[in-house]
């Protein structure tokens, strides 16, 4: 008679225990999604509203190009850093693309802008919003303020792009002010990563594993980044256009920007990060995992000239064979012996069959 009710205590001990502050699991997620993820999500959205007001200024004339170049960068720079945090909202749908459309095998960026620009000369965000993805983001952005072919210190062409460089900007401000307060909301994804079970995750231990999904796909990824233009899925035949920011020669910042979130989580924040869950007896593969991540990042702090400029000679070659070679030691001890150690089931990226 009384067996149902006790099988009920056990069960609501456990699901209360694995809420319980002591699941080292649960206080890891709760600190990677409040200390690293919100905090660079913030950063996103304060450089997104730079960028719109940048646009707006430099198209009144009351900024020049190289400030309207650089807060395009620090833009840049900020969504290069959310690479490896892209877990919930703005890795679902199509999201990430209308921020960054790379790969760009065939140029659609600069064709597409071509012909938006001509279709609609007075297109605002609300229409933007109803575009190709090609044409929404910081891809396109580039495309205006850097391509050889566009000199917007001429004054016709200045009034030819800038209402697409104005939409864009403003596109961008509302697209991640929109994720950063999903994420804040009752049940966004800042309340889904501390407190479960909920509605995305059964248990913490379902949160520590996407998130090292999310990790082992950003790490591949930046080996994309780099091995593309270096021509390693085109037989060794370099392929500087295929780098995701040839335009502005800013393709290894970015790289280094992303690589550089990605130890954030392994780190955290007061050790709260993946790197705690491990156990003392993991000690060698949490010392392997660091020295990985330092190698990795001494090479691209090493690495002063642009990708282009490095395809160009032997030497360079060299250094970007070296940095792939050390991105990969990173990424295979994510996929291998971290995923293992953390007992966590990685099943297929998002780069699968890419």
């Amino acid at each position: 008679m009384f067996r149902p009710k006790l099988l009920f205590t056990s069960l609501a001990a456990i699901v209360l225990g694995a809420c319980s502050p002591q699941d080292p699991q649960a206080v890891t997620s709760a600190a990677i999604a409040k200390q690293v993820i919100l905090p660079t999500y913030s950063r996103w959205v304060e450089a997104d509203r730079q960028l719109a007001t940048s646009a707006l200024a430099f198209c009144q004339g009351q900024e020049n190009l190289e400030t309207a170049r650089a807060d395009f960068l620090k833009a840049q720079k900020a969504w290069a850093e959310l690479q490896p945090l892209l877990i919930g909202p703005l890795a679902e749908g199509n999201r990430a693309w209308q921020v960054q459309f790379w790969p760009d095998k065939k140029n659609l960026v600069g064709r597409q802008v071509e012909q938006l620009v001509n279709s609609q000369p007075q297109i605002d965000a609300a229409g933007l919003a109803k575009s190709s993805v090609v044409v929404q983001g910081l891809s396109a952005y580039e495309y205006l303020l850097f391509d050889a072919k566009i000199d917007m210190a001429d004054s016709a062409q200045k009034a030819k792009y800038c209402p697409l460089l104005i939409a864009i900007g403003e596109r961008q401000k509302q697209l991640a002010e929109e994720i950063l307060s999903g994420w804040n909301s009752n049940d966004g994804m800042l309340a889904q990563m501390s407190k479960f079970p909920n509605q995305r995750y059964a248990d913490s231990h379902e949160a520590i594993a996407d998130l090292l999904r999310v990790q082992v796909t950003a790490l591949d990824t930046l080996k994309k980044k780099l091995g593309t233009p270096m021509g390693r899925q085109s037989k060794g035949v370099p392929q500087p256009f295929q780098a995701d920011a040839w335009r502005s020669q800013s393709s290894l910042q970015g790289l280094e920007a992303s690589l550089s979130a990605a130890r954030t989580v392994w780190v955290g924040v007061d050790n709260k990060g993946l790197r705690g869950l491990l156990p003392s007896d993991q000690k060698p593969l949490a010392d392997k995992i660091d020295a990985a991540y330092d190698a990795s990042l001494k090479l691209f702090a090493s690495s002063q000239r642009s990708l282009t400029e490095m395809l160009g000679d032997d030497a360079g070659r060299q250094q970007l064979n070296d940095l792939y070679d050390s991105l990969n030691v990173v990424h295979r001890l994510h996929e291998g012996e971290l995923a293992k150690a953390l007992g966590i089931q990685l099943g297929f990226n998002a780069n699968d069959g890419d």
